[in-house]
């Protein structure tokens, strides 16, 4: 029996619901492969919308990326507006442009909606380092603003001190509209909203083949699904169940620690103002303070989603340059999830078929996109294909030396822009 990881959000997490595991078949106008932020945000549109809906999950509710993130609310995709208009056709590159800060108000929407208690706080950070990075930050508010996002407020160098306790960054940009909450109770509380809608979740019930056809069946160890539809929503939690996806993404780990609790005091002084932060660095940091005081810090990846022996040796040392007061604190939690990422860092959206639809390959900047994710897929579903195309259209192309190298040549990648960042340039 899959349970979950040991991290802080299970330790945390709300009195919640147990889904039994799918015995014998069952009919259904959709079925959604997978339990985290994309299938749950899929399945209550489609529920909203009048469709029934059984979710099948492998292990529990929120049991990968979604439940172990480090809950940031940040908008647009893991390569900016700028890098799609190169790519696209204009129609479709303002389509994305303009759906770009729709996640952070679905997440919302859900939360006030359906009375999720997940301690969402407003305000999320971008901190430069260096000028060049700066000079990033500047450019993407005027490229934001251009698609109507107006909740923007560069920070210099005594603005980012007033919202960050570290001397480390030269500037920064605030994002009224970012925030932070507790991952896990996010997705409880999504699944307990599709259960409220009469949606069916089957949790230790992982797909292990599709029959395709004009009515496919999704087949699992112990029953069936016969849909009209499937939705696979499993990114960097699929296998080999739709080889077709397997080819142009390469799973990926994250690390994260949790501190003890800490006085008010030194909490406040970290992070005056409550906002979370990430840094502008290729392989960025990123961190915040919980519901309960606990300094969150995750940084870095993993090429091929290993576990690290000691997460804490790799994360540690990463936190103490950003807040070397905190040399004393004790480390009570630390934990990995794995992300899914594609070589162009834009998700991978399309169909199979004529009845079998995916979404994946968030590539580290999921939050958001996965609960937009959720409404294009069901407008895709009830016969509205603009925005689902426009996501669709996006170029993908297979990791560089295939299977067998795409792990070490992308490090060596990252190694490259790794060393332009510290060096500036």
């Amino acid at each position: 029996m899959q349970q979950y990881v040991s991290s802080y959000y299970a330790a945390s997490r709300n009195l919640h619901t147990e889904y039994p595991v799918l015995q014998g078949s069952v009919e259904t106008d959709v079925c959604v492969i997978g339990a985290g932020y994309t299938g749950l945000s899929t399945a209550l549109f489609l529920l909203e919308h009048g469709f029934s809906v059984t979710v099948l999950e492998a292990a529990r509710v929120g049991f990968g990326a979604s439940g172990r993130n480090g809950g940031q609310i940040v908008n647009s995709y893991s390569r900016d507006i700028d890098v799609i208009e190169r790519q696209l056709p204009a129609k479709q590159a303002q389509l994305l442009g303009e759906m770009a800060f729709e996640g952070g108000r679905i997440i919302r929407d859900r939360i006030a909606r359906y009375n999720i208690q997940c301690d969402l706080k407003d305000g999320g950070v971008f901190a430069a380092f260096t000028s060049k990075q700066m000079g990033h930050l500047e450019a993407q508010q005027r490229l934001w603003e251009r698609y109507g996002h107006t909740q923007l407020q560069l920070l210099d160098e005594h603005g980012i001190r007033e919202v960050v306790g570290t001397e480390r960054y030269i500037g920064g940009l605030l994002d009224r509209s970012g925030g932070h909450f507790h991952s896990l109770n996010l997705a409880l509380g999504e699944a307990a909203a599709v259960a409220s809608l009469g949606g069916k979740i089957h949790e230790q019930s992982a797909a292990i083949r599709i029959e395709r056809g004009a009515h496919p069946v999704v087949h699992t160890a112990n029953g069936q699904v016969k849909a009209r539809f499937v939705v696979v929503a499993g990114n960097a939690y699929l296998g080999g169940l739709v080889p077709e996806l397997a080819a142009k993404s390469m799973p990926c780990g994250s690390q994260v620690l949790a501190t003890e609790p800490l006085s008010e005091e030194l909490a406040r002084s970290l992070l005056p103002q409550d906002y979370c932060v990430e840094d502008c660095n290729y392989l960025l940091d990123y961190f915040r303070l919980s519901a309960d005081r606990r300094l969150i810090y995750g940084g870095g990846v993993v090429y091929g989603a290993r576990d690290p022996a000691d997460i804490e040796a790799i994360i540690r040392p990463k936190m103490l340059q950003t807040f070397p007061q905190l040399k004393d604190v004790k480390i009570d939690f630390s934990w990995t999830g794995n992300f899914l990422l594609t070589l162009s860092r834009l998700p991978q959206v399309g169909r199979l078929g004529d009845n079998i639809y995916y979404s994946q390959g968030c590539s580290g900047h999921g939050i958001t996109y996965t609960h937009l994710a959720g409404k294009v897929l069901a407008e895709a579903l009830r016969g509205q294909a603009e925005r689902f195309d426009a996501f669709a259209s996006l170029p993908h192309y297979p990791f560089p030396g295939g299977q067998l190298l795409r792990v070490p040549l992308t490090a060596l990648g990252a190694t490259y822009y790794q060393l332009r960042d510290r060096l500036g340039i």
